[in-house]
C-alpha cells in the first residue's frame, strides 16, 4: 500500500513542484508531433491507433519520442511497478515516473504547472472525483479495446476510461486489533487512536471512498455523504481517529493500526506485515474505478496514447488483477478463459455487483460541495 492521496494519499504539493528538476535530466524535448518517424501525423490530435495508419504506426510514433512522463503511480499501488516494467520491456520506451505518492489532485496541479513543458505528465491516473471535475484537461482517444469496455465505465469520446477498481475496505492489525464486524465496533475503546484514512476525502480519491462507503454503512449512500461525514466527527470526538496519512512504513511500525483503503493495497500491505488482515463489512460495498486519461498538453503524445493501449491490453488488465484490483475488462478476461476465476473471487471478496455501490457523476459533485464544507471541521 501506499499514501497516493484519491485515489491516493495527499503528498506534499512540493513533491509535485519537484517534478521540473526530476524530469528534466530525462527529457528529450521530443515534439508534439511525435516526432519525424510520424511523418504527417498530428499524435497531439489523434483519437485512435487508426490515425498512425494502425498500431504499427503508432508503435513507431511513440518509439521516436522514447519516452513517457507518468506522475502519481506508486509501484506498489494496483501492480503499477510491473505495469511500468511491462511497457518499457515491450515498447523500449523510458517511462519517467515522478512523486508517486502524489494524489489525483497534485496530478491535475503538476500538469498545470508544468505545462508547456517536456516535463509536463503525459498520462493521468485519477479518482473519479478529480477526473470528472477535469474532462477540459484531457484528450479522446479510444483504444484498440474500445468495444470490450462496458458503455458505463468510459465517456463516449474516450476522453476519461475506467482502467481498475478495488473494494473500499478497512486493514487492520489483528496483533492489536480484534476484527471490527460493524461500523460501530470502530467507536470502542480497542481502536482508541487507531483509525485512519488513505488521505483528504477532498483530495484524495481513496479517502474520498472511505468516506463514501461509511456514509453507505451510516444510514446514508451515495447520494449523501453526509452521515458519513458524521460517523468520523464521531471517531474524532471518540478519539479513534488518526489524522496520519498511512504508508506500508507507518502500517509496520504500528504507527496506524486500521485502515479505511482500497482492497488492492491493504491485502498488498500484509506482505510488510504478516499480521495485517482485511476485512470488508457486511452492508453496501463502495466500488469506484479509476480513471485513465491523456493530457491534451502531453509532450510525448504519442506515447501516451501507446501506453493508453498498454493499459488496456490484456496483459496489462491480468496485472491489475495480479495485483488484486478489478480491472475494466474483467468480463472479456474470463471470457476469453485468460484469468484465474479463483483470483477474481478473492479480489471481490465474495461480493457481486449487486452488492456493490458507486456515484455518479452527479452524486459525486454533490459529495465534494459536502465535503468541501464540513470536512475541515472534521480535522480541525
Amino acid at each position: 500500500m501506499t499514501s497516493r492521496v484519491f485515489y491516493r494519499r495527499a503528498a506534499l504539493v512540493a513533491g509535485v513542484l519537484a517534478l521540473t528538476g526530476s524530469l528534466a535530466a530525462c527529457s528529450t524535448g521530443a515534439s508534439a508531433e511525435g516526432g519525424d518517424a510520424a511523418g504527417s501525423v498530428d499524435a497531439a490530435t489523434a483519437t485512435s491507433a487508426a490515425d498512425f495508419g494502425g498500431m504499427d504506426g503508432l508503435i513507431e510514433a511513440a518509439k521516436a519520442e522514447g519516452e513517457l512522463n507518468v506522475v502519481a503511480l506508486p509501484e506498489d499501488w494496483a501492480n503499477y511497478g510491473k505495469i511500468i516494467a511491462g511497457f518499457e520491456e515491450t515498447y523500449g520506451i523510458t517511462v519517467n515516473s515522478a512523486s508517486p505518492d502524489a494524489s489525483s489532485a497534485e496530478e491535475i496541479q503538476a500538469a498545470e504547472n508544468l505545462k508547456g513543458q517536456d516535463t509536463a505528465p503525459d498520462v493521468f491516473d485519477l479518482g473519479a472525483a478529480v477526473a470528472l471535475a477535469n474532462t477540459d484537461k484531457f484528450a479522446p482517444y479510444k483504444v484498440e479495446k474500445w468495444d470490450e469496455i462496458p458503455a458505463e465505465n468510459k465517456e463516449a469520446t474516450g476522453l476519461w476510461v475506467n482502467n481498475y477498481s478495488g473494494i473500499m475496505s478497512i486493514g487492520y492489525d489483528a496483533d492489536k486489533l480484534s476484527e471490527p464486524k460493524k461500523l460501530e465496533d470502530l467507536l470502542g475503546s480497542g481502536f482508541k487512536g487507531a483509525v485512519a484514512l488513505n488521505g483528504d476525502p477532498t483530495q484524495a480519491g481513496a479517502a474520498f471512498a472511505a468516506v463514501g462507503s461509511i456514509s453507505a454503512l451510516n444510514g446514508g449512500g451515495v447520494d449523501d455523504f453526509g452521515p458519513g461525514v458524521d460517523f468520523a466527527q464521531q471517531l474524532r470526538d471518540a478519539g479513534n481517529f488518526l489524522t496520519v496519512d498511512p504508508t506500508p512504513a507507518t502500517i509496520a511500525s504500528g504507527e496506524t493500526p486500521a485502515v479505511f483503503d482500497w482492497s488492492f493495497n491493504n491485502i498488498a500491505a500484509a506482505d510488510g506485515k504478516p499480521s495485517w488482515k482485511t476485512t470488508v463489512l457486511d452492508g453496501p460495498v463502495y466500488v469506484s474505478f479509476y480513471n485513465e486519461a491523456i493530457n491534451a498538453d502531453a509532450p510525448h503524445p504519442a506515447a501516451a496514447r501507446l501506453w493508453q493501449e498498454w493499459i488496456f491490453s490484456d496483459e496489462a488488465q491480468a496485472l491489475f488483477l495480479e495485483g488484486n484490483a478489478v480491472p475494466v475488462r474483467i468480463d472479456a478476461l474470463k471470457e476469453a478463459g485468460s484469468v484465474d476465476e479463483s483470483l477474481i473471487e478473492q479480489v471481490s471478496f465474495g461480493t457481486s455487483s449487486e452488492d456493490w455501490v458507486s456515484p455518479d457523476q452527479a452524486q459525486t459533485d454533490a459529495a465534494n460541495a459536502l465535503l468541501a464544507e464540513r470536512w475541515a471541521a472534521v480535522v480541525k
